[in-house]
């Protein structure tokens, strides 16, 4: 899969991207390596704040992110 990353996108958008190629590539993964691709992906600043955290979902993951980004 292409390596993907926020840029100037929108977290938001950037997740959505993402979901949408590994859906086209036909990616089948595991949570945990679904969580480490988002997290790489997000802009650094972004990313290492979020990284400290602990996360069982990759919802609640998406969500800090977020929070963080604004």
């Amino acid at each position: 899969m292409q390596s993907l990353s926020q840029g100037s996108k929108s977290i938001d958008e950037y997740f959505k991207e993402m979901k949408i190629t590994m859906i086209r590539v036909n990616v089948s993964e595991k949570r945990k390596a679904t969580m480490a691709r988002f997290l790489n992906g997000l802009n650094d600043d972004i990313a290492n704040v979020v990284e400290l955290q602990h996360y069982l979902e990759m919802e609640d993951m998406v969500h800090m992110a977020i929070k963080v980004g604004k």
